[in-house]
Parts: C-alpha cells; structure tokens; sequence
C-alpha cells in the first residue's frame, strides 16, 4: 500500500487442494500486476488449481499486457475476484472475457474488504478526485492550538510516529499557509524502521505568502512542493524558490476570497493524485467539512485541557445552526497511543 498509485494495491493466491502454491502482489506502477507475479512462482500447473484476486484481472494493454491472457495461458479454470473494477469503462470487462473463454468466475468475495482496501483508487475511477483523508489533533476540550498558536505538541511521540506511517501511506500531504507560517513544517516522512517515503507536498497559499526559507521549500526531499495559489496571485519572484529544487505552482479559482476547495481536488484528481492527506489548519478544515470534500477521518484526543474559550479549533467559519445537521462519523474505530485516543471513521455528511 502507498507505492502502486495511480494503480490499486492488488494481491492474487494461487490455491491447489486447499493449500496457498503461489502469491504475488503488484509492487508499483509498471511494474507486474498480482496475477502475473504469482502465475511466475508457480512451479508446474495443474488442472484444479483456483487463483484468488483482489479486483478483477485487466482485460486491456496498459503499460503491462493483460491479465486475463496470461490467466487463460496458465490453464487455470476458477478464478474468484473480490471486486470488479470500478473504472466505468472497463467494469465487468475482465471477468466477462474469462466466462466468455469458459473460465470459471466468481465475484464479490469478502467485497467490502477489498473496497476499503482500495478506497482510494475507488474515489479517483468513479469521482475524478482524490480520497481526501483529514487528520486532526486536539485536547479534550477540542483546541488544536492555543490563543498564540503553539501546537507543539498537543499528542504524544507515539501518535505522531502513527502519523508519519499513514504519510508514507498517501500520495500527497496538504496544509494552508497559516499553518506553514505557524509551525514551518517538513511534511516528510520519518519512519524508525524503515526508509519511509515523502509525499507530494502541497501548500493552499492564495495569496503567495510562503517564505523562500520554508522547510518545504528549502529541505531536500525526493518529493516536490505544490504551491497553490488564487488566480492572479502574484508570482513573479517564484524564481527564487525553484532554483535547483522540486518547486510547482498551481493556479486556482477562489470562492470567498480563497482558493476554491472542490476545485482544487479535481485538478489534483486531473493529476492522477489518488490520495490527500489533510494535516490543518482551521480554515482548511472548515471549508473543507462544509463543501462535504473529507472522506476519512483519523481524530486525536490527548488528555490535555487548555480551559480557556481563546484556542483554535479544528475547523473554523460558520457551521451548522442545529445539531440534528452536524456530520456523523459512521464505521468507527478506537483505538490508544499510550494516553492519546484515536478515533477512525468515515463521514455521514447530511442531506
């Protein structure tokens, strides 16, 4: 997971009498797909043999040959799929070639499994944006900051390490300008065991205010910088961030004064951008809930209290008059970092 995008994290079994005889998984994009790495590890075939896959297998020439020859190549006969795929032009296409060609086919296996697995993918094939993923932290008593802004740090070493997985996870990590100037973040992905990867950066600044020396701009990173800006935004000395460093600017459409949220995502979806995770602050948060743009959510609670009525909050601007219009978080998931809470779960955004 977080190295096949734009493509979904697939893996394929292949079972013989009750018994795994070949797996396989598709490690990036270009790269073999799943039914391909495990047909290779297959030491000798025989009639009987069922391969086992999580979406359905391709029946079109991308940057790899189909699936669907290879699997009738093999002489494999049953194949059980666990979703089709979502791809409006290609749904069903798959698995109609291998029933046409007198395979045995079942689908919708452990469905709901496989779809949770490849939400991204999902959102960008059927939506045309990218899954959006917002991750707060906040004391007990909702502030993610205090009245000056000091945030750090609100959760212990133990949540923040969980973030920097669910960024080696995505394809992009998004925050406003307010919460650059604040905090000058990295945005980067550390990881104790393991090299992690960076995702792409990406900066809402309608108005240009990044420093040239901010650490996103001026840190070495494998990953770029995404700048964004309102239309008309003054850029001519953007020249002074990009010399010799990942630095791009984007212009977009602004509502209110601000870079317009729903269409900055199918920009970033027109860039085959499969997954945000949004890290602040308020205003980005606010905007965000209220044009419904959030597909997931990972919330912090740390047994801190601030105890005043002057902090900053998750989300600011104007919210909903009644209770019975708040959004509802559904498929919830606790879970503890030592002290700190966390609270997974997808929105029910109401009508």
């Amino acid at each position: 997971m977080g190295r096949t995008s734009p493509n979904p994290a697939v893996g394929a079994v292949i079972v013989r009498d009750g018994q795994v005889v070949a797996r396989g998984y598709h490690r990036r994009a270009g790269l073999p797909h799943a039914e391909i790495e495990a047909l290779s590890r297959l030491d000798n075939r025989r009639e009987g043999d069922t391969l086992y896959v999580t979406l359905e297998p391709c029946n079109h020439i991308g940057k790899t040959p189909p699936c669907t020859q290879a699997i009738l190549k093999s002489g494999i006969r049953r194949v059980v799929v666990g979703m089709k795929d979502p791809n409006p032009q290609v749904i069903g296409g798959g698995c109609d070639f291998l029933k046409s060609r007198g395979v045995d086919v079942t689908t919708g296996i452990m469905e709901a499994d496989c779809r949770r697995l490849n939400e991204d993918f999902l959102k960008l094939a059927t939506a045309g944006r990218p899954f959006v993923i917002g991750k707060s932290a906040m004391t007990l008593d909702g502030w993610t900051a205090t009245s000056t802004g000091h945030s750090k740090w609100v959760t212990n070493k133990t949540s923040r390490a969980f973030v920097h997985s669910l960024r080696d996870r995505v394809d992009a990590v998004m925050v406003g300008v307010g919460t650059l100037l604040a905090d000058d973040p990295s945005l980067t992905t550390r990881l104790k065991r393991r090299k992690g990867r960076d995702p792409l950066r990406i900066i809402v600044d309608t108005h240009l205010r990044t420093p040239a020396k901010a650490k996103v701009v001026s840190q070495d990173s494998s990953a770029g910088t995404l700048i964004v800006t309102g239309e008309g935004a003054e850029t001519g000395d953007y020249h002074a961030f990009k010399q010799g460093r990942r630095i791009s600017f984007l212009s977009c459409p602004t509502a209110n004064g601000r870079v317009d949220l729903k269409v900055l995502m199918q920009l970033l979806g027109d860039m085959s951008v499969m997954s945000v995770l949004v890290e602040g602050g308020a205003t980005i948060f606010g905007s965000l809930l209220r044009e419904k743009l959030v597909d997931k959510f990972y919330l912090f609670k740390a047994p801190k209290l601030l105890g005043g009525n002057d902090g900053i909050p998750m989300s600011a601007g104007k919210g909903p008059e009644r209770m019975d219009h708040a959004v509802t978080l559904k498929e919830i998931r606790l879970r503890r970092f030592e002290n700190d809470i966390l609270i997974r779960g997808y929105p029910d955004y109401p009508v």
